[in-house]
């Protein structure tokens, strides 16, 4: 494996730079810099998006044939790179990075034809419903049912944890068609708009603050079965290979590695009297070593799962335990750094992924803006060890798909 960049390499490094500096607004930077979580805000977003689309840019992973960019790995990856270093919002992934691929893989022409221009373009706005109140890491345990009607599926039963549903048309969910010997069988993946008669919308405030997460209820609502993906009954394959792109499907490195710089940066600026560490402290000195390191050896992992494989398969989950964690981590770095600007909950100094209660209004704020973003950041990202697939699920897959146990 050769970890030097080619000439051609270099070539659309000095591109995707020369994109980012002339398509990137003040307000499309400051999204990206003061976000709170893995999503940036829903607007920011998605005036990102129609930039990249129009550019083609929007898929960077998908085959040209479907509108994507039909970059290689390794154009992936210096994408990945410059768009956090730039400061640029994410665009969501529940489209493009998640229920695309699954289209890509197993949806019918018609799906593709219908969904995949739509979704690159931001017409239709996806979210997730996966998790219910009663079926999180064991999802195949899942009850919400979906009872064949003629040329209609009829759904009953709740979804947790959907990240922008009150934002989102369209939901990608998994339903119970069948009860069978296994529960993984008898689950059926559905397309369903979000304007159908009977769907309800009810927000979940995290901790921090902000409205990001939802529950949705679902009545006797009607959906066509031409909505659903691969076979009715044999969702659980469709299931697994989305997964396999929400936990590995993008590099976590580069965004870590700019997270990093900033609480050095962070460090570096707080004034004696903050309460925060003096970055000559020999003792945060050798965290934030410890730490580079960590997403050193993560990103050479990275470089290796991408150039060998072109779905992330069981490196996908040795890439969410480790990038995850390390996130984690760094909220725990920030907030030290942060000292006494820490412990504010100062949510007008942030550009979350969601609506958020304003008690002091919509501007001031006391310190550094990334110490009083910290806190906000460790809130959240204690989520990120749970979704797609808690980490202990995902070691007991690579104790089985890797090690043979």
């Amino acid at each position: 494996m050769d970890l030097e960049w080619s000439e051609a390499d270099l070539r659309f490094r000095d591109e995707v730079r020369a994109f980012l500096d002339a398509s990137l607004t003040d307000d499309l930077r400051n999204a990206g810099r003061r976000m709170t979580s893995v999503y940036a805000d829903h607007d920011a977003s998605m005036k990102w998006q129609k930039i990249l689309h129009a550019k083609g840019w929007a898929a960077p992973a998908w085959p040209k044939e479907y509108g994507g960019a039909g970059w290689t790995v390794t154009q992936r990856y210096i994408w990945w790179r410059e768009r956090v270093a730039a400061g640029a919002p994410p665009v969501s992934p529940m489209g493009i990075q998640m229920c695309g691929p699954a289209l890509i893989g197993h949806g019918t022409p018609e799906q593709k034809a219908f969904f995949l221009p739509r979704m690159l373009s931001g017409e239709h706005f996806w979210c997730q419903g996966y998790s219910e109140p009663g079926a999180g890491s064991d999802l195949a345990s899942l009850q919400m049912s979906a009872v064949e009607d003629g040329d209609d599926l009829v759904c009953n039963g709740s979804k947790i944890w959907n990240t922008h549903a009150d934002v989102a048309n369209w939901a990608f969910c998994l339903v119970r068609t069948e009860k069978a010997d296994r529960p993984q069988k008898g689950i059926t993946f559905l397309l369903i708009p979000m304007d159908t008669p009977d769907i309800t919308v009810r927000p979940i405030v995290a901790p921090s603050g902000d409205h990001i997460q939802n529950q949705i209820f679902f009545e006797d609502v009607r959906v066509p079965k031409a909505n659903v993906v691969g076979r009715i009954g044999e969702g659980w394959t469709v299931a697994k290979y989305l997964l396999e792109f929400e936990r590995g499907g993008v590099a976590y490195a580069p965004e870590l590695q700019v997270r990093l710089d900033r609480i050095v940066a962070l460090a570096r600026e707080m004034p004696a009297d903050g309460g925060g560490v003096l970055w000559d402290d020999p003792a945060f000195a050798r965290k934030v070593a410890a730490a580079r390191i960590r997403i050193e050896a993560l990103e050479v992992y990275e470089f290796r799962a991408m150039a060998e494989a072109e779905t992330p398969g069981a490196s996908g989950s040795v890439m969410k335990i480790m990038g995850t964690e390390l996130s984690q981590h760094l909220t725990e770095l920030g907030l030290e750094a942060a000292g006494h600007y820490g412990r504010a909950y100062q949510p007008q100094a942030t550009c979350p992924g969601g609506p958020v209660h304003l008690p002091h209004g919509q501007d001031g704020f006391v310190g550094p803006r990334d110490a009083a973003i910290a806190p906000l950041y460790y809130l959240n990202d204690r989520a990120g060890s749970i979704y797609a697939g808690s980490n202990e699920i995902q070691r007991n897959i690579l104790a089985k798909a890797a090690l043979g146990l």
